[in-house]
């Protein structure tokens, strides 16, 4: 399995081109819509994107995606945050561009999307909504997790406790895990175990 990452361009999440036939790709969280070219000039062709949450940063190349067939998976409890004001993009004046929603996924589901097979866990704290994803020894951890840190959770429908929970529920999987964060570097699930000052490891 090969993992693009893509830092943004001014102001947005990392996005992260998955694929194993170096054909198709599934993307998680398309945060610009330059991830579509991003897409195209590795010769891949998006047919999955995967969203972690709601906000802007994470969903606004989504409308690029779709417009060449890509389907778009999120969380079932955050389907409905996705088009509103939940989005955050109202408050920064920008403009989502309009997509569907093909399908949305529960706590523990799993998929098989473009020859990957992932795992959803779903991880509420930053949003209602959050979800991660797990594919082999690699978790997607949105705004959930991150090196040394964990999301803000003071958005409408953010909870601290929700968000420990939630990352201690990942701590929880069994192995070491290599952590792709929305923002910033990447991690493993054995560092944040041992050197989080925000969400102690329960051992």
């Amino acid at each position: 399995m090969k993992i693009y990452k893509i830092y943004p361009v001014g102001f947005a999440a990392n996005s992260y081109i998955v694929t194993v036939d170096d054909a198709s790709c599934v993307v998680v969280d398309p945060g610009q819509p330059r991830i579509l070219s991003e897409c195209q000039k590795r010769g891949l062709t998006p047919e999955y994107a995967l969203l972690t949450h709601c906000h802007y940063d994470h969903i606004g190349g989504a409308g690029e995606l779709e417009s060449v067939g890509c389907k778009i998976i999120c969380g079932e409890d955050e389907k409905d945050l996705v088009f509103g004001e939940d989005n955050r993009a109202v408050f920064h004046g920008i403009t989502i561009p309009k997509f569907q929603i093909y399908k949305t996924v529960r706590d523990g589901e799993k998929l098989s999307l473009c020859g990957i097979d992932f795992t959803c866990v779903a991880t509420p704290g930053h949003t209602r909504g959050g979800m991660c994803y797990i594919a082999g020894d690699s978790l997607f951890s949105g705004d959930t997790l991150f090196f040394e840190s964990v999301g803000r959770t003071d958005f409408s429908t953010g909870s601290y406790p929700q968000i420990v929970a939630s990352v201690q529920k990942l701590y929880a999987f069994k192995g070491d895990l290599k952590v792709y964060c929305g923002h910033g570097v990447d991690t493993s699930l054995s560092h944040e175990r041992a050197f989080n000052p925000y969400v102690k490891y329960k051992c």
